[in-house]
């Protein structure tokens, strides 16, 4: 499951050359491949192996300051991009030319590839672990090793490459207890090794503590959002963070540098060496860098792409990435890391005296307006600092700003939960609305 670490073929020089010679200004080639071989588990047994291989190549220039984008996947005609980057190119309007010019060319690899039988072996380990414990549970998921050739090449003489690998798991386990139906899930995303002990253990706590069905609270409770659930808060506060938001004036936090915007408690902050998620330079060939967002609940600084750091008056700080291949670069973070307490979930749980915790939940976040309203798909209630129970037909309302900056605790038990690095943490000021039964 190995690449060639730099593209072997002359594409991305052969539309340079040609989208000059045809009259370009300026132009830049974006290559992705990438590798991915999943196993497939259902019902507890392995069901299926795939290989998935996918190539595509983007080509932007600029003819007499007008843009234009053309893309293609697999096996490329070079004359053939060119002329529609330059036919579409006549239909924008003049832009200044944000690319930049070689910094490094080349990366170490991040993360390494793992056989397929350790895939398959990681998997069965998982559910052998869960069902040791509870056998009727019916277990299903998938291991991927995923590979993945990033290159940016351009007119400027920018040249750059990394190849990125990273291992994930998904399982869930559904248990049947008469007319009660439950699903527990989990994930974990990392480079090098995966965890069949910790996944196993977490979906274990979960089941055992669902054994007993409790009665919801009501009203303002205290609510605590586990590792995995508290990702829910964290996609407001990246659009606030957004510079292209703050540019449009969406962004409630656009006139707050050096304010106070969330609890003292709080401390926001890029780390491109962090984590699974990590990548040395953005999408448009500028360097990573860390980033410090909020500081004991101050605003420090926004993200950005070149174009809107130009017009914001900053320095871009690297986060110009493609939503996809035929999209330009626009502000998005790679990793957002929320600094840890001190406090186990143990230590959490024990100082609620009558609150829910929430660990899996149906309905998003609230936007840049921070409202939002979720239904509970996994929820404990607490009380007297012990889970008495699951809880079910329960609602979890209010406004994710100012549930931050009533802040009660930090936990220590931060993962990743997709690209954030999130502990559990306990907050006030949401309602909670629950069926008495």
């Amino acid at each position: 499951m190995a690449f060639k670490q730099v593209p072997q073929d002359t594409l991305a020089e052969q539309l340079l050359e040609l989208a000059i010679k045809f009259g370009a200004e300026a132009a830049e080639v974006y290559q992705s491949r990438s590798l991915s071989r999943p196993v497939f588990f259902e019902g507890n047994r392995l069901k299926q192996i795939e290989t998935n291989e996918a190539e595509g190549t983007a080509l932007r220039l600029w003819r007499d300051g007008c843009p234009g984008m053309a893309v293609a996947y697999g096996l490329v005609e070079p004359v053939s991009l060119v002329e529609r980057a330059l036919a579409l190119s006549q239909l924008n309007s003049p832009e200044l030319m944000e690319i930049g010019s070689n910094f490094q060319p080349a990366y170490p690899d991040l993360g390494a590839n793992v056989p397929i039988e350790k895939l398959v072996e990681w998997g069965q380990q998982t559910i052998e672990l869960i069902r040791q414990v509870y056998p009727d549970a019916i277990c299903n998921g998938d291991w991927e090793c995923d590979s993945e050739i990033t290159r940016l090449v351009n007119t400027k003489g920018l040249d750059c490459y990394y190849t990125d690998t990273t291992l994930s798991s998904y399982i869930s386990a559904e248990w049947v207890r008469g007319e009660d139906f439950l699903s527990v899930s989990d994930g974990e995303t990392k480079r090098g090794v995966l965890q069949p002990e910790k996944m196993a253990a977490q979906i274990l706590q979960r089941l055992a503590w669902a054994e007993d069905r409790a009665t919801p609270p009501n009203g303002r409770v205290p609510i605590l959002f586990t590792s995995k659930a508290s990702d829910m808060l964290w996609g407001t506060v990246q659009s606030a963070l957004n510079g292209k938001r703050v540019l449009e004036r969406a962004s409630p936090w656009a006139e707050r540098i050096g304010k106070q915007v969330t609890s003292p408690a709080l401390t926001l902050y890029q780390d491109p060496q962090a984590g699974p998620y990590s990548c040395p330079f953005d999408d448009e060939g500028t360097p990573s860098k860390p980033v410090l967002f909020i500081e004991n609940g101050i605003l420090q600084n926004f993200y950005c792409d070149r174009t809107t750091s130009r017009q914001l008056g900053i320095s871009s700080t690297g986060n110009g990435f493609r939503p996809d291949l035929g999209s330009y670069p626009t502000p998005s973070l790679f990793n957002f890391l929320i600094q840890p307490g001190l406090a186990t979930l143990r230590e959490l749980i024990a100082q609620m005296d009558d609150g829910l915790i929430v660990d899996q939940m149906l309905g998003g976040g609230g936007g840049m307006s921070g409202d939002f309203s979720i239904n509970v798909d996994l929820g404990y209630q607490v009380k007297n600092g012990q889970i008495i129970g699951r809880v079910k037909d329960t609602m979890v309302t209010g406004n994710i700003y100012s549930a931050l900056k009533q802040l009660v605790k930090l936990g220590s038990d931060a993962d990743w939960n997709g690209s954030c690095y999130t502990p559990s943490l306990i907050v006030e000021g949401l309602s909670v609305i629950g069926k008495t039964y």
